[in-house]
């Protein structure tokens, strides 16, 4: 009798470690809360989100203008020297001719282009649920420091499963670009420069 009891205790002291061990082991267990769902969607789609916006705009104008305008008149009279109740007063003629030509021509030629990267932040979510993205981007190297500002409005299905979205996709898109520091004043137009150009701007 004693050694079914002993027998009967064994049986369940083992039978209470493995259900232990398989619910520590188990996939159902309770996930920490800090832990990164491994299929979560982590493109932006509330405030506080961030996403990459990939800026590749390109500008390209070529304008060409050419006009070429002219008029000639010919006038030409004459008269006979005979005038009712006045006699014979003698032939003569007047002729009369004018011309005014103009031609002009010109061209203007502008291109750019900027690629870069930058992370903006979700600040408000429109009704339709349309994403309001701001951000700033700051490089200071060796001295020359470039400002970026971008903002915009995204539509969630245009954002990529990376979170990026591109800058020809952003309603309202803005971008700023400043530059200070050392290389700055090399790349504006000196003081007497500026002024030769308000009295000679042509």
């Amino acid at each position: 009798m004693k050694n079914k009891i002993v027998l009967m205790l064994a049986l369940m002291f083992f039978l209470s470690g493995s259900v232990s061990c398989t619910h520590a082991g188990s996939i159902w267990a309770k996930r920490d809360k800090n832990m990164k769902v491994l299929y979560a969607d982590d493109v932006a789609h509330q405030i506080g989100d961030v996403l990459t916006v990939i800026i590749t705009e390109a500008s390209k104008v070529d304008n060409k203008s050419q006009r070429d305008l002219e008029k000639e008149t010919d006038r030409s009279t004459s008269f006979n020297g005979v005038l009712g109740g006045f006699g014979d007063l003698g032939e003569f003629g007047v002729t009369a001719s004018s011309s005014n030509s103009l031609g002009g021509k010109a061209d203007y030629k502008d291109e750019r282009s900027f690629v870069d990267r930058v992370t903006v932040t979700v600040v408000d979510i429109m009704p339709n649920r349309n994403l309001v993205v701001m951000g700033t981007r700051s490089r200071d190297i060796a001295g020359d420091i470039q400002t970026i500002e971008v903002s915009g409005i995204v539509r969630p299905s245009d954002i990529a499963f990376d979170n990026t979205v591109k800058s020809e996709q952003v309603a309202d898109f803005h971008i700023i670009s400043k530059n200070e520091g050392i290389a700055a004043p090399y790349n504006q137009p000196g003081w007497l420069g500026a002024i030769f150009d308000i009295i000679w701007p042509f």
